[in-house]
């Protein structure tokens, strides 16, 4: 087997390349939901911008600008019906994605020949578009400016909300930052992995770096590494497994997570029972 034949390829190269960038954004951003216990939102926010896709398709508009809108809007839409009801958060990103999926879903269901429901769903990164790969890294740099400019109030907004709105800090404008940042990366990641597994993108490499490092810093450094080399792999791995390629990144994010789950130092399942016998 010749190693280096993906490396021949100019699509492969592409989708190594994206996947890893993309993968490493999103890896930075998953620290933030799983500090602020948003993996439902992630989840939700993945789903609601398939009707954004297929209005795009249809109308002949920039996906992102679809899939951005519908994402923004179920979030706010999430944000008021929670504040004007005594439904439990869960439930309320419940009621709101599956409303959005099942539109989109509809969507394509009457335009069936202008929207590809397979590409939506699972992704497309081997046959990704020079002019998707250019807005694919105007995402990822538009997010790691704003990370790089406001993480210190993002933690601060995620550790503990209250002690930010204390300090001045403009709570409402850093929660909508927030969102605004997971639903553009949620755009810019359904082109590796599609709509399904791009919550897994957003909160395995987060969480994995949770049981690793107990430093926000250092859960930020693990977890856009993580993102960015098991995203590069998957693609890579990808080519000679012949399946698709956001399966191959999500299984091995996965196989990282349970790595770190048993042989953590500190809270690993292995490591803890040798830490109990006697």
């Amino acid at each position: 087997m010749n190693w280096l034949e993906p490396l021949q390829y100019d699509f492969m190269v592409r989708a190594m390349v994206m996947s890893a960038l993309i993968g490493g954004v999103c890896g930075l951003l998953s620290c933030f939901v799983i500090l602020k216990g948003w993996s439902l939102m992630g989840d939700a926010l993945s789903h609601s911008v398939v009707p954004g896709v297929a209005i795009a398709h249809i109308l002949g508009l920039p996906m992102v600008l679809g899939a951005f809108s519908t994402g923004m809007l179920a979030a706010l839409g999430m944000g008021l019906v929670k504040a004007r009801t005594r439904l439990r958060e869960d439930a309320v990103i419940g009621v709101v994605f599956t409303a959005f999926f099942a539109l989109g879903l509809f969507l394509i269901s009457l335009h069936p020949s202008e929207v590809n429901l397979r590409t939506i769903v699972f992704g497309n990164i081997l046959g990704i578009a020079r002019a998707d790969m250019v807005q694919m890294v105007l995402i990822s740099a538009t997010a790691l400016l704003v990370l790089g400019l406001k993480w210190k109030d993002l933690v601060l907004f995620c550790f503990d909300p209250g002690q930010a709105r204390t300090l001045g800090l403009p709570v409402h404008l850093l929660q909508l930052t927030l969102l605004a940042l997971l639903s553009l990366i949620t755009v810019a990641a359904l082109q590796a992995v599609g709509a399904i597994l791009v919550v897994a993108m957003l909160v395995t490499p987060g969480a994995t770096a949770y049981l690793l490092s107990d430093r926000f810093d250092r859960m930020l450094l693990i977890a856009g590494l993580m993102g960015a080399v098991v995203s590069g792999a998957g693609a890579y791995t990808g080519y000679f497994l012949n399946g698709e390629v956001g399966g191959c990144i999500v299984v091995l994010q996965t196989l990282v997570f349970l790595a770190a789950f048993l042989f953590s130092p500190k809270c690993g399942l292995c490591t803890r029972a040798r830490g109990a016998t006697p």
